[in-house]
């Protein structure tokens, strides 16, 4: 297992982390295989979505924000319920197939890593086997 460290900059954010995904993958000498990509946090996600035009990830995080806005009737005493729903909404990992030495993305996907109770320092853990 390897693992990516990230310092996210706000409270909600998504970032790119395709690249250091592949650099991992090559590292490992994996040719053909698959790769998980998980993160180990309760307010954060991972997930794969188009890497063109950054109006997606700006209308994904608006649409994740009224669908569970930042303040409503949670009880959870940190304040942090949102990111928590969030989180299990997005969900806590990726798989994706690893062919020729490459990850089986799309043309438009990337994988990215999803804050929801920023600003932190963040880990990904990313496991690379071989079939």
């Amino acid at each position: 297992m390897k693992e990516i460290t990230l310092q996210t900059g706000s409270r909600i954010d998504m970032i790119d982390i395709t690249d250091r995904v592949r650099r991992i993958v090559q590292e490992e000498g994996i040719e053909s295989g698959i790769c998980l990509v998980f993160t180990p946090h309760t307010t954060a996600a991972v997930t794969i979505n188009e890497n063109a035009d950054p109006d997606v990830l700006r209308d994904m995080m608006t649409a994740l924000d009224r669908a569970v806005p930042l303040s409503a009737d949670y009880r959870h005493a940190e304040g942090n319920s949102a990111a928590h729903v969030k989180s299990s909404l997005v969900g806590a990992s990726e798989m994706v197939i690893v062919e020729e030495g490459r990850l089986a993305l799309g043309v438009w996907q990337s994988l990215f890593f999803c804050e929801f109770d920023g600003p932190r320092t963040r880990k990904v853990y990313v496991k690379a086997v071989a079939s």
